[in-house]
């Protein structure tokens, strides 16, 4: 599946160069079938996962207004054990975490050992909209880059699998889902005037956009860029790439699911010699 994937900086990086649609070929019908597939073996890589605590994954979605980020979730969580899951979504920091330092509502939300966390906008926000919208002045803002890079490789060295998402739409698509949310009953409740007037700051998002990829991306928290004009391939690239990221540490989880299971088992031989074999069973 042919998708923009940043692992270093890139000076050269431009977002308009990549496009929004599905490659030549792909099908909304072979998406749906491949995403079955996909659900049932990020099931079992999340159990594995679980048992053996050796890694957490965090999953940060980013994109424009109405790119997607709560279908995205919808779709690839709903294949997972709820038990081990969490979402956070950060919006405008309430009076207590701007009394602290921008990552300090983020790394709380970290996930622990055998989880996921699911980031609906992220860390990212205090170098995007807080750029945009002169929320702060450049001296204070342009050092958070070099902050999320520590903070992120921070998190992989403690065992944290990372993986950024942007859900790529184009003008045109965003303006129909906005309009569309007008129409529509059961999505009317998402109506919130500042997406159109977010959409006057385009060209200066994509810029910060530009900005963060240029900047932010590493071999331990890629950026994926996703074509998100068609939901059902969007949903199908995020499944894709969260299970072929795992699919690397699955033979590891299993060894030490067998180690963890060799010392349980002699430890409770080792109680029940202790008491005469009674109480097997």
């Amino acid at each position: 599946m042919p998708i923009t994937r940043l692992t270093k900086p890139d000076s050269k990086f431009r977002l308009d160069d990549v496009s929004t649609d599905p490659p030549r070929g792909a099908t909304k019908q072979g998406a749906a079938e491949r995403l079955k597939e996909l659900g049932e073996e990020l099931l079992e890589l999340q159990e594995l996962m679980w048992g053996a605590r050796t890694h957490s994954i965090l999953i940060v979605l980013q994109g424009r207004d109405a790119a997607g980020k709560d279908g995205a979730i919808k779709n690839v969580v709903g294949a997972l054990n709820p038990r081990g899951v969490t979402v956070s979504s950060f919006g405008v920091p309430t009076k207590e975490e701007r009394e602290h330092d921008f990552l300090w509502r983020i790394h709380r939300q970290a996930p622990r050992a055998g989880e996921f966390a699911i980031f609906n906008r992220s860390h990212y926000e205090d170098v995007l909209v807080v750029r945009v919208h002169d929320l702060a002045p450049k001296s204070l803002w342009g050092e958070r880059y070099g902050h999320i890079n520590d903070f992120e490789e921070l998190l992989a060295e403690h065992g944290t699998i990372v993986l950024k998402f942007f859900l790529h739409i184009s003008k045109k698509e965003q303006e129909e889902r906005l309009l569309e949310r007008e129409e529509n009953p059961s999505t009317a409740w998402k109506l919130n005037v500042n997406d159109w007037k977010e959409r006057e700051h385009w060209d200066e998002y994509t810029e910060a956009y530009d900005e963060v990829f240029r900047r932010c991306s590493s071999k331990h928290a890629p950026w994926c860029i996703v074509p998100a004009d068609a939901k059902w391939y969007r949903n199908l690239v995020v499944a894709e790439t969260v299970a072929e990221t795992m699919r690397d540490y699955r033979d590891g989880w299993l060894k030490t699911l067998e180690r963890n299971g060799k010392a349980g088992r002699e430890e409770l031989d080792e109680y029940r010699r202790s008491r005469g074999g009674r109480n097997k069973g």
